[in-house]
């Protein structure tokens, strides 16, 4: 096999898992967003990856020059898994800051989730893709078993945590007010949740405990996410209504207001004539 081939295969292995949880996210917009943008979002989710990757090696290192012990022990710590997940979630969200939050396009709650998970996963299939060039030398059976592995973790991992800060972003347009708060909170619980998430896969000598723990914390958040979706969905159309109830009850009585008017003027017109006859 050419070794062209192989590059196409490993990368489209480590695209595959986001594409189908994309395109299972997606379908919860009840008004899909168009696709251009949507690729946008995702190929910057991709761009932005290394810069994450950057910030973690370098903390690695300064850890290690730090304490003395080496960036392999380093990178098993829980500061640096802290660290780790912290950098990823708000690199993620950095991303829709740039490419999306201003867009005409961004015009519904919804769509803070929509467009944070679209990120999350372009920078999981960067992960993916790297991680599959780096297991194929052990053989197709360990990369399958990899690829097996982060489709139905790490890669979900990062559309659920995107979809966590996204809930928040979302809910940032009930409360203008509070936005920066809204955002600090919600890149605190996707930071939390992430971080939980790469304990529970190091924190057990046996791994299939770990892997039990981290599945079962996924379930969970997938869960909690769609309730999220479904209340966003909500509120946001009990707002509308309210809105066009409001709009209506101004329109009617501007209505009114201007036919009083009217009135008035006509009356006041009917005495002047009389009054000249007189």
């Amino acid at each position: 096999m050419s070794p062209l081939l192989i590059n196409s295969i490993l990368i489209t292995l480590g695209l595959i898992p986001s594409l189908v949880w994309l395109y299972f996210y997606s379908r919860k917009d009840c008004h899909p967003e168009p696709k251009n943008l949507l690729a946008q979002t995702f190929l910057m989710g991709i761009i932005i990856s290394p810069i994450a990757i950057l910030l973690q090696f370098s903390f690695a290192q300064f850890a290690s020059t730090l304490t003395g012990i080496s960036q392999t022990t380093t990178q098993n710590t829980s500061y640096f898994f802290l660290w780790a997940a912290a950098v990823e979630e708000v690199i993620k969200f950095y991303a829709i800051r740039m490419l999306i939050m201003r867009n005409p396009e961004f015009d519904e709650p919804i769509d803070a989730m929509i467009y944070m998970i679209t990120a999350g996963l372009g920078f999981a299939a960067m992960e993916n893709i790297l991680v599959m060039f780096r297991v194929f030398p052990d053989g197709t059976q360990a990369t399958l078993a990899t690829w097996a592995l982060r489709f139905t973790g790490a890669t979900l991992l990062h559309a659920l945590s995107s979809g966590l800060l996204g809930y928040f972003l979302a809910m940032s347009w009930f409360f203008r007010d509070h936005k920066r708060k809204l955002i600090i909170v919600g890149l605190m619980m996707a930071t939390i949740f992430h971080f939980t998430f790469n304990i529970f896969l190091s924190a057990f000598e046996n791994r299939l405990t770990g892997l039990v723990y981290s599945t079962s914390l996924l379930m969970v958040m997938a869960f909690l996410v769609s309730i999220l979706f479904d209340k966003i969905k909500e509120r946001h159309t009990k707002t509308t209504a309210r809105f066009a109830t409001e709009r209506e009850r101004l329109r009617s009585e501007g209505e009114r207001n201007t036919e009083h008017s009217n009135a008035n003027v006509t009356t006041v017109a009917s005495s002047k004539f009389i009054n000249l006859l007189k």
